[in-house]
């Protein structure tokens, strides 16, 4: 996967802890995520529909709490 340049803090990012958050970027093919107090530390990247579907299985969750 090539380097990536475009990265976004999370849209929970606020006041307070808004530095205690993820970041992600993405391209065509993957979604990269890393420690937004630490992205030199190195990052977690997966398909981009590997990463769709985490995030659904993660707002199902949230919905049977």
């Amino acid at each position: 996967m090539r380097t990536m340049d475009n990265w976004r803090k999370s849209s929970y990012s606020g006041e307070g802890d808004g530095n205690n958050c993820v970041e992600i970027a993405s391209s065509t093919t993957h979604v990269a995520v890393r420690d937004s107090k630490a992205p030199a530390y190195g990052t977690f990247s997966l398909p981009t529909e590997a990463f769709r579907a985490f995030i659904r299985a993660i707002k199902r969750a949230e919905r049977e709490l």
